[in-house]
């Protein structure tokens, strides 16, 4: 190679670096499979909790409804 084709070609591989280190990945970060799972155990463990809140909410709003039907039944 020539002397002019040499210096061009370092001088085009240092900006083509600089301008890679300016840019982001768009890529996402990498979670590890044990971190995947836990996080999945968790949410797992919400949903059943919220699920159970629910269900506990429900039984209380009949239970209270009852109550209501109890005390609207005795006032006639």
């Amino acid at each position: 190679m020539n002397r002019k084709k040499k210096i061009n070609q370092i001088l085009k591989k240092r900006q083509k670096q600089a301008t890679s280190k300016l840019h982001g990945s768009n890529k996402p970060r990498y979670i590890s499979k044990a971190d995947r799972a836990k996080m999945e155990a968790e949410e797992q463990a919400k949903a059943a909790q919220e699920q159970a809140e629910g269900t506990v909410e429900a039984s209380v709003e009949s239970e209270e409804a009852g109550i209501e039907t109890k005390e609207t039944k005795a006032a006639e």
